[in-house]
């Protein structure tokens, strides 16, 4: 079993985690409809993804329950 050299403080341990932060969300501006989208992602709005319409954003389906 191994045995440490010397106890670790709690401020070592401490600052070793506290290193962990959130970012804010990397948005860019949407080239077809001018909207904050993420970075390479289809556009939510306008349905656009590298100038080629990816999803028809044109006719919305009902969901049935």
């Amino acid at each position: 079993m191994a045995v440490q050299k010397s106890k670790t403080s709690k401020q070592r341990t401490n600052t070793r985690y506290a290193q962990w932060k959130i970012d804010a969300p990397n948005l860019v501006e949407c080239p077809q409809c001018h909207e904050l989208k993420a970075q390479h992602r289809v556009c939510k709005k306008c349905g656009y993804y590298d100038g080629v319409q990816v999803i028809d954003t044109s006719k919305k389906e009902k969901k049935d329950n």
